[in-house]
Order: C-alpha cells, then structure tokens, then sequence
C-alpha cells in the first residue's frame, strides 16, 4: 500500500512539476509575444491594420480548434489508454495514422479556403476589403503546419515530454519581431507593403516549427513514416470523440471570429459611415483601429492565462486521462480539486493587478503610430476583460476534466450557447456611452462566468464531493491576499504617477507578488506550497507510508 501510495504521489507530482517548466516557458514564449504584438501595433490603428488582424484570425481560428481545442482534446485520451492498455509500438502507429489522415483533410481545406479567398478577392469592392482577402491568403497556409504542430505536441504532452510544445511559440513570435520590428522599418511608410511581409513571416514560421516537432518526434522514438491504411482501431474512437467537439466547438470559435468580423462591420470610415438596422440608419459607434486596440487588451489578458492557467491545463490533462482510464475516481476528484483550487489563486491574483495597472499596462503599447488614445481605449477593453479572468482560468480544469472522462459534448453544448449569449451581449453593450469597445471585453467576462460555474455545477453531479470546503476555504485566502495586495499596488501606483510607465510596472508588479506571496505564507495557503515544490503532499506519502 505504501509502494502504491508512493507511485502515485510521484506521478501526480511529476504532472504538476511539469506545468510549472510549461508556465515558464510559455513565460518566456508570452514575452516574445508581447514583443511581436507590440510591433505590429506599432504600425498603426488604421482601417488595413484591422484588416492584418481578422486576416490572421481565419489560421489561427483552426489552430484553436484543431490545436488547443477538439482534435487534442480528443486524441490525447485514446492515445494515452492504448498506450496504456496495448503498449507504446500501437500507439505509435495511432500517432501516425491520425497524422497522415490529418494532412489530408487540412490538405482540402487550404486548396478549399486559397480558392474561395482568390475568387471573392475578384468581387469588386473597396480597397480594404481586397487587402483583407490578399492578407487572407498569404496567412492561410498556416492552418495546415500549426494544426500538425498541435497533433505531435499532444503526443509528447501525453508521454510526459512539455518543453518543446510549450517552446514552440517562440518560434513564431521570433519570426514575427524580425519582421515587425527591424524589416518592415526598411520599407518606411509603406504600411501595405509592411503588413504583407509580417503575413510572410507568418508562414515562414509555420514551416520551421513543424520541422523542429518532427525531428523531436523522431529523436524521441515516437515518430513513425505516417500512413492512411489501415486504418488504427483508435482512429474511429477518436472520430467519435472529435465530431461533436468539431461541430460545437467550431461554432464557439467562430463565434469569436464573428467577433471581430462585428467590429469591422461597425467600424466608422468614410466609405461606411453609417449602419442600417432595420431601416434606420444609425453612425457606426466604433473607430478604425479596433481590431488592433483589442487584440492588444486581448493579448495581455491572455497573457497570465496561458502562462499559469492553460499551462497547468496542458500539464494535468494526461494525468487526468489517466486516472480516468483507470477508473480511479478518487485520485481524479483529488487532482480536479487541486486544479481548480491552483487556478482561481491564479485567475484572482492576476484579475486584480490587471484591473489596477491597466493603464500603465495598454501604454507601453504608445510608440510610433499606436497613440496614447489608443493605449487608453485599450486599457478600457482591457479592464473589462480581466473581470473574468478567474472563470478562463477556471475553464481550463473544468473543461479538460469531461475531457478526461471522453464526454467532449457538455462542455462544448454549454459553450456554444453562451457564444450566441455573448454575440447578443457584444451587439447590445457597444453601443452605451462609456463601454463602446469595453463591451467585447464585458460580454466575455460574463459569459465564462456562466460557463464556469455551469461546468462546476455539472462536474459535482457527475462525480459527487469535489472538496467544496477546500476550495471555499481557497477563495477565501484568495480574497484576502488579494485586498492586501490591490491596496498596496493602488499605493505604489499612484504614488509613481508622474513615473515612467516601465518603471511603475518594474516596481508594482514584483512588488504585488510579493505581497500576495507574502500573504498566502501569512495564511498558511496549501496552494502555495502546492506552487512551489507540493511539500504537503510529500508529508501526506510518508504518512501513509508508515
């Protein structure tokens, strides 16, 4: 009992570790981010750079629904029980079935999509809408490299290998600096002409970050020559799995793409400067440059979530298959548990610091032809994001704990109805005074608010207790070092208003940490020792060892 005790401990804990390599990896990988967002902003907040930002969309949206979304989602539970169950020699044949049947289907979808961009690029209409298509096009192809990207990465994830997966974005964020940053210069006000060759780069980096997985792959024994016949047993269990996510979660992620196809449609120009609702014609509320304002507040709310939250998300999820494979309910209850609790110390931190120093946060953003209006406008999105940032990060744990358990359906029929909800919300807050561009910020917020505590509210009916205590006692701890924390930055913050806005986040955001760090060791937070290195749950083995 105490040698079974013990090999569970460290396989949990070695799923936990690994989230924290993924959180600082995807760290360094957020940072090259911001960089390379930071220089696309810079080009400008005009009607093509709205234009860059949608175009880029239309990949990236297959990324999140190949990648992080249905086809990961579904494949890492059937490929870690055959591994489990039939050894690593079937899984490996499971990993290059599905990889070759995938490029296949990508393969159609780009020759479907290059043509239908080509032939409505022809439609004669206004100049931006043909920069949109031309951007559309250049950027296109990246669907097919990242979603094979996303397939490997899910198989090394599920075999206990993080560091490439998560290092893989830095590659791309690399290529897009070199572009942003020191080649477009060269082409001087040319934004058009600057814009497509960041698209370019796109590309370019697609190309090099499936290369390096491959070669990973191989170096790890786990890549074999793909194949379409036979067809592996594990393939129709993974269609099965993947189909209702495909259908739902492509609505949801379109739903986001809508978003942003919202803003362009109600952005003032002087081609369109008005909108017709039901015969009445009304000003467009929103201003050129939107995309780009709120895909900067986008990016930096997304910033913690995918280095605390998705990270853990990623890291527990094969550990969560696991236990589920192996019908081990308690173990699953206890990892869920230490998730979510692990989570909402995260989202809750991370919301409030946000909320205070979105301002000096959006400015940093305030070079070459990103103002300081923009930076503010930002700021207000930004605000209005971050309200919600305990439901994201929650969402991540909940979601992949049906995922676990291969019911890929709730999660996704809860979500896409909240996506209309959300639609229906953006297209009501944009047009109060005061919200305007706030609102795609507000209507997310709410709307994953729901989805969390829906999903809690679920997952406890399916699995009985999930240690509600705990997590109450969690929020509670939350709060308090959360009100310490506010307080003592909102001091700091205002005391350095006439400050640099690097310096003011150089002293706030350490000093922040500090405090809620400071106040957690105050409390006694089982959370923070879970953090940095599970010192209870050590202490509970030898128990039980004895």
């Amino acid at each position: 009992m105490g040698i079974k005790a013990e090999n569970e401990h460290k396989e949990r804990e070695h799923f936990f570790n690994a989230a924290k390599v993924v959180a600082f990896i995807t760290l360094i990988s957020r940072v090259f981010g911001f960089f390379r967002d930071m220089g696309i902003a810079s080009l400008g907040t005009t009607r093509y750079n709205d234009a860059f930002g949608l175009a880029f969309k239309i990949p990236n949206l297959f990324r999140r629904l190949f990648g992080e979304g249905a086809l990961a989602s579904a494949f890492v539970p059937v490929f870690t029980d055959i591994h489990e169950k039939e050894g690593s020699e079937r899984a490996k044949r499971l990993l290059a079935n599905s990889f070759a049947l995938l490029a296949v289907f990508l393969a159609v979808l780009l020759v479907i999509g290059e043509l239908g961009f080509f032939f409505y690029s022809l439609v004669p209409g206004p100049k931006d809408r043909s920069f949109l298509m031309l951007l559309a096009i250049i950027m296109y192809p990246y669907m097919f490299t990242v979603c094979l990207l996303a397939l490997c990465s899910a198989a090394l994830n599920a075999r206990g290998h993080f560091i490439y997966p998560a290092a893989a974005p830095i590659i791309f964020n690399i290529f897009g600096i070199i572009a942003a940053w020191w080649l477009a210069p060269y082409l001087k006000e040319n934004l058009q002409n600057q814009l497509v060759l960041v698209a370019f780069s796109v590309v370019v980096a697609g190309v090099v970050q499936l290369a390096a997985v491959l070669w990973l792959l191989t170096k790890s024994g786990l890549f074999i020559f793909p194949f379409i016949r036979p067809m592996e047993p594990g393939i129709k269990q993974i269609i099965r799995l993947v189909t209702p996510m495909l259908l739902g979660l492509g609505f949801l992620q379109f739903s986001e793409f809508f978003q942003d196809v919202i803003a362009w449609n109600l952005t003032y120009t002087e081609q369109s400067p008005m909108i017709n609702i039901f015969g009445w014609s009304i000003p467009c509320p929103l201003k050129e440059g939107v995309i780009v304002r709120v895909g900067a507040a986008r990016a930096f709310y997304q910033f913690p979530m995918g280095v605390l939250a998705i990270s853990l998300g990623v890291a527990v999820f094969p550990l969560l298959s696991r236990y589920a494979s192996r019908g081990d309910i308690p173990n699953l209850r206890d990892s869920i548990n230490r998730a979510i609790r692990l989570s909402l110390m995260e989202g809750i931190s991370t919301g409030v610091g946000l909320f205070i120093l979105a301002e000096p946060i959006m400015m940093i953003y305030a070079r070459r032809r990103f103002t300081v209006a923009d930076s503010m406008q930002a700021a207000l999105v930004l605000k209005m994001y971050v309200l919600g940032m305990w439901a994201y990060c929650s969402y991540q744990i909940l979601a992949r704990a049906f995922y676990a358990c291969k019911d890929t359906k709730t999660p996704l029929k809860i979500s896409c109805v909240l996506s209309v909800v959300n639609l229906l919300l953006l297209v009501g807050l944009v047009w109060i005074p005061g919200i305007g561009p706030g609102a795609f910020g507000l209507s997310t917020s709410i709307t994953f608010t729901l989805n969390a505590l829906i999903l809690i509210f679920l997952l406890r009916r399916r699995m009985g207790l999930l240690g509600g205590r705990k997590i109450a006692a969690c929020l509670v701890r939350a709060a308090i070092s959360c009100t310490v924390m506010a307080i003592a930055v909102y001091l700091l913050k205002w005391n350095m208003r006439e400050v640099n806005n690097l310096i003011v986040l150089g002293v706030c955001v350490p000093a922040g940490a500090i405090v809620f760090v400071f106040m957690l060791w105050v409390l006694k937070a089982p959370e923070l020792y879970e953090l940095i290195g599970g010192i209870k749950h050590r202490q509970e083995i030898s128990a039980a060892q004895k």
